[in-house]
């Protein structure tokens, strides 16, 4: 069995898929996760936004393209009426503009319905992090890269500080691996946003995992 949180409570989450068979079988690979419980399942996004007071989920994982209110909208609804409530997508539609809206509506994670049931758990886990998890198949596709080296003015600080957040790590991980103090992970993080031109850390993430492996 796969170790998740294996010393803390489970991670309660609430699934919702529009296909029976298919939300019984991520429900079933949820359950093979140690620390991982699902609390609820719903067929469409309005019944698993009226379900959230009910089972009270630490995660909702909620597919893109489904009936009455779909994931994007859920993931919405879920920013306005549940604020913290970390939602993660796992769908099997690739589409840089319903990566880009599911992400701008405030989604905390997108993977594909084949992802490995570690590559999920970590998903579940940054969620609750408030990070960012992202397939990197799914990444790859969202920024053009630029012909000239976008890296080029950046201190080599900066750099394993761009290297890690490409790759998730927090602030305060960041700090540890480097031997700083998180303000100074803060002002090197405040500079990337400003040198690659990125509005905000979520963006930052992306543009920096979609760069060349050379980072």
């Amino acid at each position: 069995m796969t170790g998740v949180r294996a010393t803390e409570p489970a991670i309660k989450v609430l699934v919702v898929d529009d296909q029976q068979l298919v939300r019984r079988g991520i429900c079933l690979v949820l359950d093979t996760l140690e620390g991982v419980e699902v609390v609820g399942e719903a067929a469409d996004g309005r019944e698993g936004l009226a379900m959230i007071n009910a089972v009270q989920p630490d995660v909702v994982l909620t597919d893109a393209r489904i009936p009455v209110l779909d994931g994007v909208g859920l993931v919405a609804g879920a920013a306005s009426r549940f604020p913290g409530l970390p939602v993660v997508v796992l769908t099997t539609f690739d589409d840089d503009e319903l990566v880009r809206t599911a992400i701008d509506a405030g989604a905390c994670g997108f993977l594909l319905k084949d992802a490995a049931p570690d590559d999920i758990a970590r998903a579940l886990e940054a969620a609750l992090r408030g990070e960012l998890a992202v397939d990197p198949r799914v990444t790859r596709s969202l920024v053009r890269r630029p012909a000239v080296d976008p890296l080029r003015h950046l201190t080599p600080t900066e750099a394993e500080v761009a290297a890690r957040i490409a790759v998730g790590e927090s602030n305060a991980e960041i700090a540890a691996a480097l031997r700083l103090s998180h303000g100074t992970v803060k002002n090197h993080t405040s500079a990337l946003l400003r040198k690659l031109g990125q509005p905000d850390r979520t963006r930052l993430a992306l543009y920096l995992a979609a760069l060349p492996a050379r980072l």
